[in-house]
């Protein structure tokens, strides 16, 4: 009986807080909110006057790039750390709302957070502090390679080395575990949204056109690679001719794609290549055998886990369901939360 009481007044989450998506796990339901990390605010009457928030979530997404002048749509957070403070806070109110309706006697949840491994204290806190404004009883955070290890399903808490390569929209987090503890952790600021920048850069140098963020999300899904394959594949891309003002079609190949994507890729494989180098040899022995796991939505560009076994030399795999693998290690840690505290970082 006491347990169905537990279950019916705790409504402990695990959220991912992520650049480009916020993904909320609840305790015995598992991932109840997958929403990208936008807010839509309105704002009447001068710099100065109240701002109210029109919509969050995948209703605020379809409005980036589209709004009219007393209406913005903004991204909260930038490369895995709160860039507007009291907007992510208010978007985490209405996430937790969502998820969590308030019910008679309800207590307020513990939240687990994940965070970037090169975020600072500053940034950590002000992590902290925007779920204890959006109503936590106790904020636990933990960091973004121990989350995904968990969640890939890999032996973190046995003595053998296990390492983690995760993509994310605004960081690359790349994490060598053992015995339940972050051996190397090191966080580059390059994911999802640096692919798009460079594929804007890139369209803008060579064809003179202007395309949104939007549009190069939706190139980099449909032909973007990260290594030359046999098949080039083709898309129609419609964007602002800059000479000429005027809106203009054009054909764009998945090779112009890959070279546009160069440096970004190149980043996270001296990352990947730092971490094999920092990495104790009997923990790289482990690494050698079973190789990478590849998490987050980066690791859904096409052919990157062929790119990283080509430049190490190791086996590479893309974990299952990458995209939800960071929330699902958050949701374990809770399930874990009253036996286990050395997954959890100590600010």
């Amino acid at each position: 009986m006491s347990g169905f009481f537990r279950g019916y007044f705790s409504n402990d989450l695990a959220i991912d807080l992520g650049t480009a998506n916020t993904l909320i796990f609840v305790a015995g339901k598992g991932i109840v909110l997958d929403e990208p990390s936008v807010v839509a605010i309105q704002q009447e009457g001068g710099p100065s006057a109240k701002k109210t928030i029109l919509a969050v979530g995948a209703e605020a997404k379809k409005m980036l790039g589209r709004t009219p002048g007393s209406i913005t749509a903004i991204r909260p957070m930038k490369d895995g750390v709160i860039a507007d403070f009291t907007i992510t806070e208010q978007m985490l109110k209405q996430f937790i709302r969502k998820v969590n309706p308030s019910r008679l006697f309800a207590t307020s949840p513990r939240i687990v957070i994940c965070v970037p491994c090169g975020s600072t204290q500053v940034e950590r806190r002000a992590i902290k502090e925007s779920a204890l404004g959006a109503g936590a009883r106790k904020v636990e955070l933990i960091e973004e390679p121990m989350a995904a290890a968990m969640g890939a399903g890999l032996p973190v808490e046995e003595a053998t080395g296990s390492m983690v390569v995760d993509i994310g929209g605004g960081t690359t987090e790349v994490g060598v575990i053992s015995l339940g503890g972050i051996v190397y952790a090191n966080s580059v600021r390059v994911g999802g949204d640096k692919f798009d920048e460079a594929i804007i850069n890139y369209i803008r140098r060579n064809y003179g056109m202007l395309i949104g963020e939007t549009t190069a999300e939706e190139i980099k899904k449909r032909i973007g690679s990260a290594f030359p394959g046999a098949e080039v594949r083709e898309m129609e891309v419609k964007g602002r001719n800059l000479a000429e003002g005027i809106p203009r079609a054009f054909t764009i190949s998945s090779n112009e794609i890959l070279e546009a994507l160069t440096e970004p890729l190149n980043q996270i494989v001296s990352a990947v290549k730092q971490a094999l180098e920092q990495t104790p040899p009997e923990l790289g022995a482990d690494i050698a055998d079973k190789g990478m796991v590849l998490t987050g939505g980066g690791a859904l560009l096409r052919d990157l886990d062929r790119l990283l076994m080509e430049e190490t030399g190791l086996p590479v795999i893309v974990a299952d369901d990458p995209l939800t693998c960071v929330v699902r290690g958050s949701g374990r840690a809770l399930e874990k939360m009253d036996k286990v505290g050395s997954i959890f970082t100590n600010d």
